[in-house]
């Protein structure tokens, strides 16, 4: 396991890039960014957006208030994940629906909508009468 992965130490503590999840946490954003891979260290650096910044507003909001049960809604899938974010809940939207996303530490470093597929697989079934050239002389009865 290279030296940029997360692990769990010999006590199982969770450890990312040699820093434990409260040492994270206590981080700035720039100071995590320093840790992150480089797709996402680049999207901090440049600056988040308005709805970036809102978003990290929200789960730092949902900290003090402890309100872990209620999901934050989000359309932004191009979110890092940030060590804020872990052991919330968020509602991510796929497209058509919000899909809840149970943040975890080993989570660190990725996209939220990387744990949120926005297609599905496909599953066809027989094809109706008239379909093909051979079902028409299918008889009915």
């Amino acid at each position: 396991m290279s030296s940029g992965e997360y692990r769990t130490g010999r006590e199982g503590e969770f450890t990312y890039r040699g820093h434990t999840l409260d040492e994270l946490q206590e981080m700035s954003v720039d100071e995590v960014a320093e840790l992150l891979p480089a797709r996402q260290r680049r999207t901090i650096e440049r600056g988040l957006s308005a709805q970036q910044e809102k978003l990290l507003e929200d789960a730092r909001e949902a900290t003090e208030e402890g309100s872990a049960n209620d999901p934050i809604r989000t359309h932004l899938r191009n979110m890092p994940i940030l060590p804020e974010f872990v052991d919330k809940t968020f509602a991510v939207y796929t497209g058509q629906s919000f899909e809840r996303v149970q943040i975890e530490p080993e989570m660190l470093g990725h996209y939220l909508g990387e744990f949120q597929l926005t297609r599905t697989s496909v599953e066809h079934g027989q094809a109706g009468i008239g379909a093909t050239r051979s079902s028409k002389f299918v008889p009915l009865k």
